[in-house]
């Protein structure tokens, strides 16, 4: 029954557990038994291995050895242990223990070699019913050898090369993990350059100076024993005298070009690639011919190793592994296969079966390579157990036919290939029992409506029973949508309505008895809460009311529950009442959100709402906002076409609700869509719904007040309509033909809400109008359009589109009329006639075509015509066809815009949907002769004082033959003001003209016009200055030229063309040269212009300036004077064309114009006689003045004066007299040779001070004195403002006056 490779990684799961699963059938059927002691009592039952130890058992010989094996069965079951294929008597051996009523070993081993108990053990579980088997376990010691004695010699090598660390630890039980350190226990780093291979080598891409180090050290940790081997250390020295240089990628392992590696399905596959190169290589995988299972796929030991969990057959192939550097990439293959243990498909199941029942056992297995099957019967090889007529073994199943009393056995499955073994016990009981129903009778089942309920009808028995179901002891229940009998027995309604409660009976029948039970249902209303508590802004101190009003069934005891922040209530201030919470002289401790629980024994609902705790403050303002969605949408009064819905209300917050939207969902054809339905006053809680047929609707509500919408309700439960004909058939139906003998039947079909009903189809018809004949018709569906070929040309067509689908057709539909297709006229119109009205206007006569023979809908006429050429000129001129067309049934029209004096040539050709029909014969006509267009040019040349000289161009066209040219002018003054007109008239050949006796600097302008015998044409003018007289002009000054260069010859000259008549501008920039000139005015700038903008302007600048450019509007003018500008001073100017309705801007380029510094007429005003008889006066009076201060000086004599400091301390010193402006006595103190004195009765400066060591006595300085000023009797009162220092030893020294030539030259 074993193998001799063992599966070491899978555990075999017994078929039972803490629950007995019995599988009653004839074939393989499923029963449970409950664990009842009733029920169970009596019952025999074959042993079962519940638990039992790995397959593979490693042991640490430390401790005690403990084999597991436990099984189940009635009666219980004895125990016996084979070892390595023998009897193993356990009461022999003091060292093992079996514990009572179980399997189980425990083997001491202390004090003994524990290697005397490896090896194979296998227990049995037997019973007068059967025998069960465990699977082959395998004892095995944990070892941890010491590393073989070696001696490690130094390595030396050069920088760059790589290099192999071999660690070779030995081999133990388990494997051990390994890693390397160095002296110090510290673990060595390991990077994309040096890494640590599966097998436990440390691997070098190239090697380093930092590599050199003496302790390279390999452990071995064995994880049973929990020690640790050393392996001798490595020294390792790296030479740089010699450094290996750059070279390829190449890999350490695995050598070669491809390597295999084999993998058992399940495991994980680990594949490893290290790479030698300079520069490291880097390392990447693929899978030639697929891709890497990126959810089972994970990269180690950067890159060089890649795992595959779970490995299945789907990842055999050729990985490639990749290693690049700078220098290039080196590949590997590894071939990948896949094999695999047994593993199960389909494991027997245990069998109750009653006498004469067949049974089944299969034992489905899956392998690579394929396992074998072996069959055993009670732990013995089924070829060599007692013969069973009733048993028959085919591979992997085994058959048992009519069963007797007393066969029951226990089966075993074996299964093996060379990567390990599977094995499964099942055993076949054979009993006979008559029905048994477990749930209690009598049971009350309460559910909450629209919810499912389930009601139980647990039953045993042997056959299994059949389980039949009845309502009110009456009604049959079946399967059904509403219904559904599992195959346990339970009956489930999906949605409980109250119609569904009552009594109901579950009756349980075999071939050995009936029993049946009776349960009740009741159907409860579900518990709502109907007012939710409302958020609530409190002030401190206030109470605090949140009402809860709730609906339930009355049949149902309801608990209120309060709690605050998920917690309980606290203890003192809240008041809970039956439907409210009070919070009385609220704290700010009350903040937080409260919640409402009402709970009944089957259902609850709860809704919060939040307090906050404000400063008392007034009564804050009402707050409106958007109502609150409905809730608690239901259906009720069900028909195909119509329902009612109702719903509750939400708070309406302070603004009553207007309105309620109604909206639906079409699940079947719009799901996600919703689509307003109707609407229905604010005051109503319900609505009628009209519906339509073969929709699955779903409602939802929103509300509606001043504030907006709500946000939608809830969706209610989902309504179909069942199908029906088609209420409506597609619009818009039109019939048209596309081209020659075709009907294009289209319309616009119906959307899946109008089908009504599946299979929608379109039912097309046709026949040609005022015929009698019969309708054809064709169905198509899921399009459109239909077309209907082989018609007559444009002939009128009935047409209509009629709806249909499975449940019938939908209303007659509609006729059409229509049209088939066009095709191109076949006639040409004839007796074509052309009638001139003038030299521009000609009107056309024609004979209509047939209707026949338009052959479609007639659109018109167009008349095509071509100026061939001029009536005397003699070569044709190429010139495109211009065309006209006139709609409807017409037989004439006029032809506008003609040239004058023109050969025209002219054709017709009628016009329908299709095209255009033959040309008419071709009708030649001639315009006569009409007026001419302006000159070509006109220029003003060679001016002069009193003459200019004139030439212009013919027109370009003369509309019949030239008679003449007529010429007007008029001087234009400096306010544009026009003075009188001159008429000049000329021959058509004349060209040219000098006019004399002109003014001098003036400017004239010109009009010149071209005429035939039919009149004179539009006109061209022009502008022009005469030169300016040498004494009123001044020089135009241009950089580089001073003002003394003689005046220029040539006065600017200015071209303009007067609306709606243009010259013909120049190729070239929109502005001709712009000149300038200087008149005692202001400066003239002229300039020629060929653009069309409107609004012309003359800019100028202060040269060098940052200033904003000025602008002056010139319209209409091609010259324009500056006035106003600063003498001295130079100026920047350009002419700049702008339209507003053209982006586009042109400019003259900037031209310098110098304003002299003294002109050349002024007048110096020294020369002037006002000037100089005022300086006279203003000398004179100056003279007088200074005559009479000095005579009231004299007469005075010489004032001594005191020192300022005594002036300061003598009491005696009379202030002066405010009122009549005297002065008071001063009485000299000590000598009167001292002039540092201020004079008797003089005022101190205005600050109170007076200067020392200071005399201004002198009437120089007092001339020259910037503080000098009158009093009102014309005295001369001075501060004193001459600095003249003077010794204490000099004498008094009187003033002079000053001169009087002095005193009119300091006024100068």
């Amino acid at each position: 029954m074993t193998h001799p490779t063992m599966d070491r990684n899978r555990k075999w799961v017994p078929g039972f557990g803490a629950v007995l699963l019995i599988l009653l059938s004839h074939m393989t059927s499923a029963l449970e038994v409950p664990l009842d002691p009733k029920v169970l009592e009596g019952l025999p039952q074959p042993p079962t291995i519940t638990l039992q130890s790995p397959k593979d058992y490693i042991f640490d010989p430390r401790e005690n050895i403990v084999i597991h094996c436990e099984a189940k069965g009635k009666p219980h079951p004895s125990f016996s242990w084979t070892r390595n294929g023998t009897h193993f008597d356990v009461e022999k051996d003091s060292k093992v223990l079996m514990k009572p009523g179980s399997g189980t070993l425990v083997i001491d081993i202390s004090g003994e070699k524990a290697e005397a108990y490896e090896g194979t053990y296998q227990c049995t579980a037997h019973n007068e019913h059967g025998t069960a088997v465990s699977n082959s376990i395998v004892i095995r010691q944990s070892r941890s050898p010491l590393w073989s004695k070696e001696r490690n010699e130094a390595i030396v090598v050069q920088m760059g090369v790589s290099l192999v660390l071999q660690c070779r630890p030995p081999a133990g039980l388990p494997p051990p993990v390994i890693f390397w350190m160095d002296n110090n226990f510290q673990r060595l780093p390991l990077d994309k350059r040096v890494s640590q291979a599966l097998n436990g080598d440390l691997y070098f891409s190239n090697v380093l100076p930092e590599d050199t180090r003496s302790d390279y050290i390999c452990y071995a940790r064995f994880p049973h024993t929990q020690t640790i081997q050393q392996k001798q250390p490595i020294s390792v020295t790296v030479l740089d005298n010699s450094p290996e240089g750059e070279r390829r990628p190449g890999f350490m392992t695995p050598l070669g070009a491809t390597s295999t590696n084999m993998v058992l399905r399940g495991e994980t596959l680990e594949l490893e690639c290290i790479a030698d190169g300079l520069p490291t290589p880097e390392i990447s995988w693929q899978k030639d011919g697929g891709e890497l299972p990126s959810s089972r796929m994970s990269f180690y030991n950067f890159k060089k190793t890649l795992k595959i969990s779970d490995v299945n057959e789907g990842d055999v192939g050729d990985y490639r592994c990749m290693a690049t550097n700078n220098l290039g990439t080196a590949y590997h293959i590894i071939k990948v296969t896949v094999k695999a243990a047994p593993f199960w498909v389909s494991a027997p199941r245990n069998l109750i079966l009653a006498p004469n029942e067949t049974g089944i056992l299969t034992c489905r297995v899956n392998g690579e390579p394929k396992p074998k099957i072996t069959w055993f019967v009670n732990g013995v090889s089924i070829e060599n157990a007692p013969e069973d007529h009733s048993r028959k073994v085919e591979d992997d199943t085994v058959i048992l036919s009519n069963v007797q009393t007393g066969s029951s056995a226990v089966y075993q499955c074996n299964a093996s290939n060379e990567f390990g073994y599977l094995m499964a016990n099942a055993f076949v009981n054979v009993l006979a029992e008559a029905p048994r129903v477990l749930t209690p009778p009598n049971r009350v089942y309460q559910v909450i409506t629209n919810n499912p309920a389930l009601l139980h009808c647990a039953s045993f028995g042997s056959p299994i029973p059949t389980i039949t179901w009845f309502k009110d002891s009456q009604t049959s229940v079946k399967n059904s949508d509403a219904y559904v009998i599992h195959e346990n027995g339970t009956l489930e309604i999906n949605v409980a309505q109250p119609l569904n409660s009552g009594k109901y009976t579950c009756i349980a029948t075999n071939n050995l008895g009936i029993k049946e039970n009776h349960v009740y249902l009741e159907v409860k209303e579900p518990t709502r809460i109907l007012k939710q508590p409302e958020y609530k802004v409190v002030q401190r101190g206030m109470s605090a009311v949140f009402e809860c009003k709730v609906k339930h069934d009355p049949s149902l005891i309801p608990t209120m529950t309060w709690l605050k922040d998920d917690g309980e209530l606290p203890d003192g201030r809240f008041e809970v009442d039956v439907d409210s919470l009070t919070i009385k002289d609220v704290t700010d401790g009350d903040e937080g959100t409260y919640t409402c629980i009402m709970n009944t024994t089957l259902d609850q609902d709860s809704a919060s709402a939040m307090l906050t705790v404000v400063e008392a403050t007034p009564p804050p303002a009402i707050v409106y906002e958007k109502p609150d969605p409905p809730t608690d949408l239901e259906l009720t009064d069900q028909t195909d076409r119509s329902v009612q819905l109702t719903w509750i209300p939400g708070d309406e917050h302070n603004s009553p609700t207007e309105k309620f939207l109604i909206q639906y969902e079409d699940l079947l054809h719009q799901p996600g869509v919703w689509i307003n339905l109707t609407e229905v006053s604010g005051t109503s809680t319900t609505a009628q719904l009209n519906l339509s047929p073969y929709v699955y609707y779903s409602f939802r509500v929103l509300a509606l007040n001043d504030v907006g919408y709500s946000q939608p309700s809830q969706p209610s439960s989902q309504y179909r309509t069942n199908p029906a004909a088609p209420d409506e058939n597609p619009s818009d139906v039109q019939c048209v033909g596309t081209k020659p003998g075709n009907l294009v039947i289209s319309w616009t079909s119906l959307t899946g809400f109008q089908a009504n009903g599946p299979s929608l189809e379109y039912r097309v018809q046709w026949r040609q109008k005022d015929m009698d004949e019969d309708w054809s018709s064709k169905t198509v569906a899921n399009v459109s359009q239909f077309v209907v070929s082989g018609t007559p040309i444009y002939v009128p067509y009935e047409v209509k589109v009629q709806a249909s689908n499975d449940y019938g057709n939908g209303p007659e539909p509609k006729v059409v009329i229509g049209y088939s297709g066009e095709d191109l006229p076949l006639s040409a119109p004839e007796s074509v006639q052309v009638m001139v009205h003038n030299s521009t206007l000609a009107e056309v006569h024609w004979e209509p075509v047939s209707l026949p023979s338009v052959r479609g809908k007639l659109q018109g006429y167009k008349v095509y015509y071509r100026r061939e050429r001029g009536v005397h000129d003699t070569e044709d001129t190429e010139q495109q066809d211009q065309v006209l067309t006139f709609s409807g049934n017409r037989s004439e029209g006029r032809l506008p815009g003609l040239q004058p004096y023109s050969l025209y040539n002219l054709t017709i050709r009628v016009l329908n949907n299709k095209g255009e029909g033959p040309s008419s014969p071709s009708k030649k006509f001639e315009t006569p002769e009409g007026v001419p267009g302006p000159p070509s040019f006109l220029n003003a040349m060679n001016p002069s004082l009193d003459s200019l000289t004139l030439e212009w161009g013919p027109p370009i066209n003369n509309n019949g033959r030239l008679a003449g040219y007529t010429l007007k002018y008029q001087p234009v003054n400096n306010t544009s003001e026009l003075g009188p007109v001159k008429v000049m008239t000329f021959l058509a050949n004349d060209t040219t003209i000098t006019l004399g006796n002109l003014n001098s600097s003036m400017l004239y302008k010109f009009y010149l016009s071209a005429k035939t015998i039919k009149g004179s044409g539009p006109i061209i003018t022009e502008e022009a200055f005469t030169v300016m007289d040498t004494i009123r002009t001044q020089p135009t000054l241009e950089t580089g030229k001073g003002p003394t260069e003689p005046p220029h010859t040539t006065s600017p000259v200015t071209q303009s063309s007067l609306a709606p008549f243009h010259k013909v501008p120049p190729v070239g920039p929109a502005f001709g040269k712009v000149n300038t000139s200087m008149l005692e005015d202001g400066a003239v700038i002229s300039w020629d212009y060929f653009g069309h903008h409107k609004n012309v302007y003359v800019e100028y600048i202060v040269e060098n300036s940052k200033e904003d450019w000025v602008k002056e509007l010139v319209n209409g003018s091609h010259w324009h004077m500056i006035k106003d500008l600063k003498p001295g001073t130079s100026y920047k100017v350009r002419v700049v064309a702008r339209d507003p309705a053209d982006p586009t801007v042109h400019s003259t380029d900037e031209v310098l114009v110098e304003v002299p510094a003294v002109p050349s007429r002024q007048v110096d005003i020294a020369t002037q006689g006002w000037f100089i008889g005022l300086m006279c006066a203003i000398a004179l009076l100056i003279l007088v003045l200074l005559i009479v201060c000095f005579i009231k000086r004299n007469k005075g004599g010489k004032y001594p004066v005191k020192e300022k400091e005594d002036a300061h301390q003598d009491p005696e010193i009379q202030p002066m007299k405010e009122d009549d402006g005297t002065f008071g006595e001063y009485r000299s103190m000590e000598s009167d040779t001292e002039d540092h004195k201020p004079l008797k009765g003089s005022r101190t400066p205005s600050n109170g001070t007076v200067r020392r060591d200071e005399s201004d006595d002198s009437l120089v300085d007092y001339g020259e004195g910037g503080d000098g000023q009158f009093n009102e009797d014309g005295s001369f009162i001075g501060q004193y403002s001459g600095k003249k220092e003077k010794d204490t030893h000099e004498g008094n020294e009187s003033s002079e006056a000053p001169s009087p030539v002095n005193a009119m030259n300091s006024f100068v």
